[in-house]
């Protein structure tokens, strides 16, 4: 079955997956008294095709965000909380996610192949989080999945630099899953780096920080599109 999610964010010109999270690491706030339908409004403009809702408490994030956030677009969303159980992937669907973090960090290899196969059951979307080699090769084989690579160690709860080594050290594994959609995700900041991994073959890259902190978030975007266009040009 074709995952909206996946044809949104491959088909895109721009493949960023632009995220919604009430706080940093740190505790900064990053929405700023905006709205989530403001922020939402400002990711449409600048051309997201898909969003990533963060729900989670760690981040300031609940099940009431995403439910604000899928009210606001059409858009596909992605909710990113630490689902463990078949209930938790029906909730997301009711409240109107396309895709569902799972994070191979924390779920043993059985559960984690469970909750896809369930995930893909009820069309969603299984954006399976991987840090490691041994996580890579403990996967499912993962058609119809995303497969990120999360720069940063949730262990530490995401705090700390974002080891970008990481995404280009296991690009070659991740694509060995059979994925068709391989993300960076975290720590993403200059423009440079995200071309960078589009280049060496990211389908996509999940960015959510830097463009809530972002004054000029349109600027970031065309940065992002000066540098690959003349990737662009050498392919035809």
């Amino acid at each position: 079955m074709a995952s909206t999610f996946v044809d949104a964010l491959t088909g895109a010109g721009r493949p960023v997956v632009m995220e919604l999270k009430p706080r940093s690491a740190g505790g900064e706030d990053l929405f700023r008294g905006r709205t989530p339908a403001e922020i939402v409004a400002r990711y449409e403009a600048a051309g997201a095709p898909c969003l990533s809702v963060v729900t989670g408490r760690w981040f300031g994030g609940d099940a009431s965000l995403l439910a604000k956030v899928a009210r606001s677009t059409d858009l596909p969303i992605l909710q990113k909380d630490f689902i463990t159980n078949a209930g938790q992937l029906q909730v997301a669907k009711d409240l109107g996610a396309s895709a569902v973090l799972l994070t191979a960090t924390l779920l043993p290899r059985v559960a984690l192949e469970r909750l896809t196969e369930r995930a893909l059951a009820l069309n969603l979307t299984p954006f399976i989080e991987v840090a490691g080699d041994d996580e890579v090769e403990a996967l499912p084989r993962c058609e119809g999945c995303v497969v990120a690579v999360n720069n940063k160690d949730i262990r530490l709860r995401e705090r700390g630099d974002a080891d970008m080594d990481r995404s280009r050290k296991l690009l070659p594994a991740v694509l060995g899953t059979g994925t068709s959609c391989p993300v960076s995700a975290s720590g993403i900041d200059d423009p440079w780096v995200a071309a960078d991994l589009l280049s060496a073959g990211y389908a996509g890259l999940l960015v959510g920080t830097h463009l809530l902190r972002a004054d000029r978030l349109e600027s970031w975007c065309e940065d992002l599109d000066a540098l690959r266009r003349p990737a662009a040009r050498g392919t035809r």
